[in-house]
């Protein structure tokens, strides 16, 4: 798995849904199990099978999330360079339209939710504004063309 970079808040939120699959979901899965064993032939068993693949899916995730919390970076983002870095929050306008600021954070991609303002430091956008300063102006290269932005604000 390559190194994703998460927030503070985004870590504890994973080992939270870690530690409720651990102890809740995996018993419930284990009950189901049991209860659909006891309906007998395993080979044409519908309830079985449903819950063989709620279990394999249960400690897929388990491991998925065991990988990332024992890997994952923490962004700690202390700005006082004044550069954009992973864990800023900047508010940007675009040249053409300099009555409509926009303010976005650069979060790692397990984190982004454009529509929330949460961008990937992966992404075009995340990836243009990262090592730029307040005043600056960055060509970000969108699918809809190249478009000019200036940065007002980095926090």
């Amino acid at each position: 798995m390559a190194r994703q970079y998460l927030t503070s808040e985004a870590y504890k939120k994973f080992q939270k849904e870690l530690l409720f699959l651990k102890t809740v979901k995996r018993q419930e899965v284990k009950t189901n199990l049991q209860i659909a064993k006891s309906y007998g032939d395993l080979s044409e068993n519908a309830a079985y099978s449903m819950a063989k693949k709620a279990q394999i899916e249960t400690e897929t995730r388990i491991r998925q999330l065991e990988e990332l919390l024992k890997t994952a970076k923490i962004i700690r983002h202390f700005n006082n360079e004044g550069i954009v870095k992973l864990g800023a929050k900047i508010t940007i306008v675009n040249t053409r339209y300099p009555s409509k600021e926009r303010v976005f954070s650069i979060v790692g991609s397990l984190e982004a939710q454009p529509a929330e303002g949460k961008v990937s430091n992966e992404s075009p956008l995340g990836r243009a504004f990262i090592g730029h300063c307040k005043g600056e102006e960055v060509l970000v290269n969108t699918p809809k063309g190249a478009v000019k932005y200036r940065i007002l604000d980095i926090s």
